[in-house]
């Protein structure tokens, strides 16, 4: 009787996690403050004055706050009343996205800097700490650092060691 009364209060106790890991999850170290400024670098860019875009390539860095994201080639699209500001931009060719104590990988990533969302799709890998999740689609909301991974989500959550 002892054994069944221990294998159920396992699964009960990892009930939780299962769930959590279907529905939102904290992303602190992915918030920022979405009102600072982006700074893009790149190897090249080409500028589309007529419909307001620009395309990055090569090595693109950008960053926001504590928030890097790098990927192969990011397309941005400027405002459309005021073309001095970043409306959304569109990473793909292997995106990382970082901070201080999280990274996330896809094959895409759409950031909507207005809205304050980065949208990641394709074989999404979130590391946090020594956990990993995996699926295929992370939406981040940088100004709550709340989250929500998609896709057959896999999660790998390691115990605290006790000494």
């Amino acid at each position: 009787m002892r054994p069944t009364l221990a294998a159920l209060a396992i699964c009960l106790s990892l009930a939780p996690l299962a769930s959590v890991a279907q529905q939102q999850v904290a992303f602190g170290g992915l918030k920022t403050d979405t009102k600072l400024p982006v700074e893009v670098t790149s190897d090249s860019l080409s500028v589309n004055q007529t419909d307001g875009t620009a395309t990055f390539t090569g090595n693109v860095l950008i960053v926001q706050g504590e928030m890097r994201l790098k990927a192969a080639q990011v397309d941005v699209a400027y405002g459309k009343t005021d073309k001095s500001k970043i409306d959304t931009l569109h990473a793909s060719g292997g995106v990382t996205l970082v901070s201080a104590t999280e990274a996330a990988e896809s094959k895409v990533a759409d950031y909507d800097v207005t809205a304050g969302k980065v949208v990641m799709t394709g074989d999404v890998l979130l590391t946090q700490g020594k956990n990993v999740m995996a699926g295929q689609k992370l939406t981040v909301d940088l100004a709550s650092g709340t989250g929500q991974m998609d896709g057959r989500v896999r999660t790998v959550l390691q115990p605290e060691t006790q000494k």
